[in-house]
């Protein structure tokens, strides 16, 4: 690596530290539980708006995941999710009304909370339509895959994002509070998928699925980016540099084994793609809160006029973690 290349990183890292460091005093506390966490607790970091609906389940989710405490960053929900998450006796709350784009979409604000509570603690840094799958999630605690982890020193263990969807319109059946969304949206595209490296930090760049096939056909390498690294040992001097797809120092990236081999690492089953669909992109559309002038969402209201159909003859239904090993497209690695 070249040294001006290095120097960079390392300028970078430190401004995306101080970033964090100033937008802290946007955040404003409702509920700080974080003296109840406990040495060896797994924490989850979010930043969230109008989710109330999703928040049940996403709760009792990770909850019986073993996760021991959640922090929430609300940005200026009208729904009562501040509320909700507030009288939840292992969340912790922080709420603002600064522009989510301004803050980095979010990172900054995780960034500061991830170095003041998370420093020493697994962390896994999530948002509320993202549903982490590892091996043997089914019969182990995520303390047991951590604690593995913890036993090879490595401190960080990548996903990939797995757009879900249901078969027919994506609005045709209501989302009910509280309801398993794999129940609606058990669809996903097994293959379909673009692999490249970051040269510069390190990753792997991952591309396609229903949001590539549907809505960026022509312009596939337009489509969002599905690598991420979601599970990390925190600790002081870390910061996500992009959303949760990468980190600095840049070490943090390399979750691949580039001589052949398989290096363990899960999904995240993205419940992205459910009622209330044409509601949500209204509404970010009209925020435009989201990357690159939430190009994106923008692509997304083409078709409301007509809600798509993800499902194409291709599609898989899930059915566990395994299935998604024997595709490829998670592995266990060495972890037996």
């Amino acid at each position: 690596m070249k040294l001006r290349q290095l120097r960079q990183l390392r300028r970078e890292r430190r401004w995306r530290q101080f970033r964090a460091f100033r937008k802290r005093r946007e955040l404003s506390c409702v509920a700080n539980r974080t003296a109840t966490i406990k040495p060896d607790a797994v924490l989850v970091f979010v930043t969230l708006r109008n989710e109330r609906p999703r928040l049940p389940y996403f709760l009792r989710y990770y909850r019986d995941m073993g996760v021991g405490h959640f922090l929430f960053v609300d940005n200026g929900s009208e729904d009562g999710s501040r509320e909700y998450l507030t009288a939840q006796p292992d969340c912790s709350v922080w709420t603002t009304q600064a522009s989510y784009k301004s803050s980095g979409f979010g990172i900054d604000w995780l960034n500061w909370l991830l170095r003041k509570y998370g420093t020493g603690h697994w962390t896994l840094t999530l948002d509320p339509d993202e549903f982490f799958v590892y091996p043997f999630c089914d019969t182990r605690p995520i303390n047991a895959l951590t604690d593995w982890l913890d036993s090879y020193e490595i401190r960080s263990f990548p996903a990939m994002l797995l757009d879900m969807y249901p078969k027919g319109p994506i609005d045709a059946e209501p989302y009910r509070e509280g309801q398993n969304p794999f129940e609606i949206a058990s669809w996903f595209d097994s293959g379909n998928y673009m692999i490249s490296k970051n040269g510069k930090m390190q990753n792997l760049w991952i591309q396609g699925g229903p949001r590539a096939r549907c809505f960026f056909p022509d312009d596939p390498a337009d489509a969002p980016s599905l690598n991420k690294i979601p599970l990390v040992k925190w600790a002081r001097g870390l910061v996500y540099a992009s959303s949760t797809h990468m980190l600095l120092p840049r070490g943090l990236n390399r979750v691949y084994d580039e001589w052949g081999g398989e290096m363990i690492s899960g999904c995240l089953l993205h419940a992205k793609f459910l009622s209330p669909w044409s509601e949500k992109v209204s509404e970010e559309l009209e925020r435009r809160q989201h990357y690159a002038n939430s190009r994106e969402y923008r692509v997304y209201a083409e078709t409301l006029s007509e809600p798509p159909d993800l499902w194409c003859k291709w599609s898989e239904k899930y059915i566990n973690w395994r299935q998604l090993e024997i595709l490829g497209l998670m592995s266990k690695g060495n972890w037996a």
